[in-house]
């Protein structure tokens, strides 16, 4: 099952506004909670774009997977103030290889995490995202049950 977490933070570097870390199934999205939310998205979407030019996630989009393999449809993850974002505050919109998140620019860098955990778990709810880790494909249906 795939897992993309938000958490809002005061342990990363000293320095350092926000962190991705990925393992097996899962993808946490660590922000600094006392910095400004405009300087936390402004880094987020420096962070998400390198993230993405390493990560092996996929995109199902019709007959098409959307990638970092893929040249005609690359992933594209941009996170955009929207002042009156929809609630919880973030909004996130798909096309084939994009994804743009719609951040209400009124909220806490706090609030910012909550909404976006929100947000993402509709999001993989739909079923169209897989990772690939150490060669297995994972997916977002229910892990097999360990005896």
């Amino acid at each position: 099952m795939l897992y993309v977490t938000y958490e809002a933070t005061e342990d990363l570097e000293p320095g350092r506004l926000a962190r991705i870390d990925e393992g097996r199934g899962w993808a946490t999205i660590i922000v600094d909670k006392r910095a400004p939310l405009e300087a936390v998205i402004r880094q987020l979407n420096i962070e998400t774009s390198q993230f993405l030019a390493r990560a092996d996630w996929y995109q199902l989009w019709g007959d098409d997977i959307a990638s970092r393999h893929n040249p005609a449809a690359r992933l594209r993850l941009e996170y955009i103030f929207l002042p009156g974002a929809p609630a919880p505050g973030v909004c996130i919109r798909e096309v084939k290889g994009e994804l743009h998140f719609y951040v209400d620019p009124a909220q806490t860098t706090e609030q910012f995490a909550a909404a976006a955990c929100q947000a993402v778990q509709g999001l993989l709810d739909g079923g169209c995202w897989f990772q690939q880790y150490a060669g297995e494909i994972i997916d977002h249906s229910p892990e097999p049950m360990q005896v």
